[in-house]
């Protein structure tokens, strides 16, 4: 990536960040945000191996979806990443996906670089990184950096203690010596415990499992049925996904003929394939 590039992603990174609620360091909530820009949110839990998230134009909308089985920090960069996609390449693709068996891969392709990168300058800008360092370290920052100076950023960036270690190699503020050691003694104390140890929220080093789904798409789904799109199997199971039964919303529905199932992806189109 040019340095020229790298600048452009910068700058749009910091434009999208200025419309977020920033408390001192960290965006407070990016998915609150994703849904104050215009994006359609959809953050269910899938299991640990299953996709991480995808982004996707669909008619008039921006659709992005996290797995919210992974834990808290890894799902905000995955949102963050794909803020990134949409701010970047959305004119050229119509969706991207991140699939958790393939991200040592994506060092190797330019577009998931550019993602990656717009990700950090997002959640992390440089000369918010930079007055961290100077205002909430000890010492100044050439000192010996500990696993617990990194476990206290978690908690005021909202990232993972690995985004930590990246960002600030990548800044040039620490080694590759420095990293390896912050990386093991991690690995010793467990990040978990190092959260609770400096005060911090331990909620982001594990999985939210949140179920969050635009409204107006059980409307779609009721209509759908009410109209003999989809069969009442069908309604059920993409109900199910809201925790609702049919007997919840038993007033909305009229008596439909039933016809051949469909499956539920295909139903809405196979959404990140």
């Amino acid at each position: 990536m040019t340095y020229k590039r790298m600048r452009e992603i910068q700058i749009m990174a910091d434009e999208f960040r200025q419309y977020c609620k920033v408390i001192k360091y960290g965006i407070v909530d990016i998915f609150d945000e994703c849904e104050r820009c215009g994006f359609k949110l959809v953050r269910y839990p899938i299991g640990e191996d299953g996709v991480l998230g995808f982004v996707q134009n669909r008619d008039d909308d921006k659709i992005i979806f996290s797995n919210s089985s992974v834990r808290l920090s890894r799902e905000i960069f995955t949102i963050a990443h794909e803020i990134g996609h949409l701010c970047l390449h959305m004119k050229m693709r119509e969706s991207y996906l991140e699939d958790v068996h393939t991200l040592k891969d994506y060092t190797e392709e330019s577009e998931e670089v550019e993602a990656n990168y717009f990700a950090a300058c997002l959640l992390m800008p440089e000369d918010k990184v930079h007055k961290y360092i100077s205002l909430e370290m000890a010492t100044e920052w050439e000192k010996q950096w500990t696993a617990f100076d990194i476990s206290k950023m978690m908690t005021s960036f909202n990232v993972s203690f690995d985004m930590i270690l990246n960002r600030l190699q990548n800044l040039e503020i620490i080694d590759e010596k420095t990293k390896s050691r912050l990386d093991n003694e991690k690995n010793l104390k467990k990040v978990s415990n190092l959260l609770r140890m400096t005060g911090g929220d331990v909620r982001i080093n594990v999985s939210s499992n949140v179920k969050r789904i635009p409204g107006e798409y059980i409307e779609w789904v009721i209509y759908n049925y009410n109209h003999n799109v989809i069969p009442q199997k069908t309604l059920e199971k993409a109900l199910g996904y809201f925790d609702i039964r049919i007997e919840d919303i038993s007033d909305k529905l009229r008596i439909a003929e039933e016809i051949e199932e469909d499956d539920l992806e295909a139903l809405i189109g196979g959404i990140g394939e």
